[in-house]
């Protein structure tokens, strides 16, 4: 394929969750991912929106359309689905999870390029990363 006609993507907009509660999941993202939940446009469907640096996590509450809840599948690891935050100190996040029970599913283990990474699952079994670049 010719380069010049690919669409070039600019940077990822937003990530979309279904959820079964979404007081579960707000304290989640907010309270111990230290996100900040933003405006959300009137849909027709409950939900929240929060900001995770210059993109986005939306999460819609489970209805009768929607798609299933989290990721029920066994096995989870660092090799599962997943989508990954950079934050400042993974040990410290690693820390801060074993505070709120949250159990880490991998890690914290060095990646080739020589970040370190750690794995958790938030309340609807979404395998979450948090990283931070070598030092």
């Amino acid at each position: 394929m010719d380069k010049t006609s690919a669409i070039q993507v600019k940077c990822i907009d937003h990530v979309t969750l279904i959820v079964d509660d979404l007081e579960k999941s707000r304290e989640f993202y907010v309270e111990t991912l230290g996100m900040s939940k933003v405006e959300r446009p009137g849909f027709s469907f409950p939900g929240l929106w929060f900001q995770a640096g210059s993109q986005q996590v939306h999460l819609i509450l489970k209805h009768d359309v929607s798609g299933p809840v989290g990721d029920t599948s066994t096995g989870k690891s660092s090799r599962h689905h997943h989508f990954a935050f950079v934050v400042a100190d993974v040990h410290d996040a690693v820390s801060r999870f074993e505070q709120l029970q949250i159990p880490v599913v991998s890690g914290p283990q060095r990646r080739p390029d020589g970040y370190l990474q750690a794995f958790v699952c938030d309340p609807d079994g979404y395998v979450v990363e948090v990283c931070s670049p070598p030092t």
